[in-house]
């Protein structure tokens, strides 16, 4: 696919009125600053591609307000030859977790409706257990909840409500705040509490508070069966027996109905960064009066912060933070920076000091979850970036 350097000023108001072609995505934006800056990061994606690492990938950069490098390399899979381009929809993965669930915890913070520090049992009755009354909002979002990190409740319940069951009356493997492990459950309970605090379901939620007033019209949960040539499959599926095209990759969430708290969205590169523009605006507190989607300044800063916790924690509230090693987020992303990645082959990292975010959309899973060649990429791309906009 052509490079798109996307040179025009995303005010928040101004992207989302759909006054240009250039701000939805479409042809006709200008380009600024020279290819020849974002070669490496092509590259890059082209030897993924090459390497077998991803089918395709969609890069999508965002610097100062504005999108400025868009791209895509690479197929939809194995059986689908057409070249992938931004407007290719992915299955999110964990990636759920914050432009979905995480913003909703925080949206509903902002609106007085949830205290970080109340117990989860206040909100959910049915969380009971040895020592749960004493998990809170917050022991949930910074993955030290005690919860383990994930169970095959697909293969353990046969419905929804089931499974919901099972999830609400797990044990406990360490006491609340004792120790630091991802958890799906914890993602899900988080997404049970949404549910019950706003009477509506997450999906609904989500799309009344976030995806509609932002604009992003190609994410949602379940999307719609005349949208599915536009999706790149995931895996084939044992347990469903069939390759997963248009429905989500997680078991567990498959078995939730398609929407849950972990995993379940699917969304394009020009939606994520409509998104994160938005992140960084509150983040800087540059939203005004006339924004669809206001929140605190402050609140955005203490949800995107490295918090508190047992050792090994990198986690913000609901996002992750940069590691000392190995990181998706690369080496030169400033300590500030905020991110999360996603199983199928997803990730988006946020760098408010530079004001600026990368996103990477693949479908690594395709046609095996046993490809992890990824893992060399990620962080590389992030450091590319950087030099990229070092040198403009």
């Amino acid at each position: 696919m052509k490079t798109r350097l996307i040179g025009f000023g995303l005010g928040l108001s101004c992207m989302l009125s759909g006054v240009s072609a250039a701000q939805t995505g479409e042809s006709g934006a200008t380009t600024s600053p020279d290819a020849t800056l974002f070669r490496s990061v092509r590259t890059l994606l082209e030897t993924g591609v090459n390497e077998g690492a991803f089918p395709g990938a969609v890069v999508h950069v965002g610097w100062r307000g504005r999108i400025i490098y868009s791209d895509a390399v690479g197929r939809f899979g194995d059986d689908d030859s057409r070249p992938v381009s931004e407007h290719t929809i992915y299955d999110l993965a964990s990636l759920t977790k914050v432009v979905g669930l995480t913003t909703a915890v925080m949206l509903l913070v902002a609106d007085g409706r949830i205290d970080l520090d109340d117990r989860v049992v206040s909100y959910l009755p049915s969380f009971r257990g040895e020592g749960k009354a004493d998990v809170t909002v917050r022991h949930l979002l910074t993955h030290t909840s005690g919860l383990e990190a994930w169970r095959p409740f697909h293969l353990e319940t046969a419905s929804r409500g089931e499974a919901l069951d099972s999830i609400m009356a797990a044990r406990l493997e360490a006491r609340p705040g004792e120790r630091y492990v991802y958890s799906d459950l914890g993602a899900i309970t988080l997404g049970r509490i949404v549910e019950s605090v706003s009477e509506i379901s997450l999906d609904e939620f989500l799309q009344q508070r976030v995806f509609g007033p932002l604009a992003m019209v190609s994410t949602r949960y379940r999307p719609s069966s005349e949208n599915v040539d536009r999706i790149a499959p995931t895996e084939y599926d044992a347990w469903r027996g069939r390759l997963v095209r248009g429905e989500v990759h997680d078991e567990n969430a498959a078995r939730l109905g398609g929407v849950a708290g972990h995993a379940g969205l699917f969304s394009t590169a020009p939606d994520l960064g409509r998104f994160l523009l938005w992140i960084l605006d509150a983040y800087h507190g540059r939203l005004d009066d006339a924004a669809p989607l206001s929140v605190p300044s402050a609140l955005v800063r203490q949800f995107t912060s490295l918090q508190p916790g047992p050792r090994g924690s990198t986690r913000a509230l609901g996002w992750d933070t940069p590691s000392a090693r190995g990181s998706s987020a690369g080496t030169r992303l400033s300590r500030t920076s905020f991110g999360h990645t996603g199983f199928t082959g997803t990730s988006m990292w946020v760098d408010p000091t530079r004001d600026l975010f990368v996103i990477l959309l693949t479908n690594r899973v395709h046609p095996t979850r046993e490809n992890n060649r990824i893992r060399a990429y990620r962080g590389a791309l992030a450091d590319s970036v950087v030099a990229a906009i070092e040198r403009w």
